[in-house]
């Protein structure tokens, strides 16, 4: 079950415990507090078994898009994030031959895209699950998949000196660590040498980075992306 789900489940738990204490000071009915209860709690259910967890995040998405602050500076800059860390993804995905199969910037794109997921960036993954089949998974490919993967915290390390998402990012590589039978240690070792390797390559390739951010900005088709990251290639 995914944490905002949780989170959600909490929210109506301690809802109800008020609406407990608090029904018989303003006559609520207790039906009417066990009903929405049941509401509440059949839709969590049908979010995390039917959805993964994507409806919740679409409601946040709305209930965040229908506020006030929708148009201060913290929720701008959220965005600003959220798009310069998948910028990260993408423009390290494309320098390691990954190919990029999809992206999205929030859960409402995902869902309209059919995917099951909250956002970011979709890489084709074929050939290392092809290799995770055939227990042959070759230390070239783990290396690529990991700077892929931790190249979302990278750029917004380097961009705002702090990373606020990448906990999905970080996930990846402890689970595939946990596959190949291997200690958490090393995993955190992978992580912090995979944001290394792709903060160095957001560096090098600053303006093709840069250029790319502005194009997600504009929803601007795979195609396209890939247009504009050879054309900011540094020369030999």
């Amino acid at each position: 079950m995914r944490p905002i789900t949780l989170n959600l489940i909490a929210i109506t738990i301690f809802l109800m415990t008020l609406s407990v204490l608090l029904g018989p000071l303003i006559h609520l009915s207790p039906t009417v507090t066990a009903s929405a209860v049941f509401v509440l709690l059949v839709l969590g259910a049908v979010d995390t078994l039917g959805l993964q967890g994507q409806g919740s995040s679409i409601l946040l998405d709305w209930l965040e898009g229908s506020s006030s602050q929708t148009r201060d500076t913290a929720k701008a800059t959220l965005r600003e994030r959220i798009v310069h860390h998948e910028a990260g993804h993408f423009l390290v995905a494309y320098l390691m031959d990954i190919p990029v199969s999809g992206y999205a910037l929030n859960a409402w794109e995902a869902f309209q895209q059919g995917q099951k997921a909250q956002g970011g960036v979709r890489f084709n993954d074929e050939e290392l699950l092809k290799q995770l089949q055939q227990g042959q998974l070759s230390t070239q490919l783990l290396d690529r998949y990991c700077m892929v993967w931790m190249a979302g915290i990278a750029a917004e390390q380097w961009v705002y000196h702090h990373a606020s998402g990448g906990t999905d990012d970080r996930q990846k590589i402890r689970l595939l660590w946990r596959q190949l039978q291997r200690s958490s240690s090393e995993a955190q070792i992978k992580e912090r040498w995979g944001i290394l390797q792709a903060k160095a390559l957001i560096e090098k390739h600053q303006l093709a980075y840069e250029a790319l951010v502005i194009a997600l900005k504009q929803r601007t088709p795979i195609p396209e992306c890939y247009r504009i990251l050879e054309q900011h290639q540094p020369s030999a």
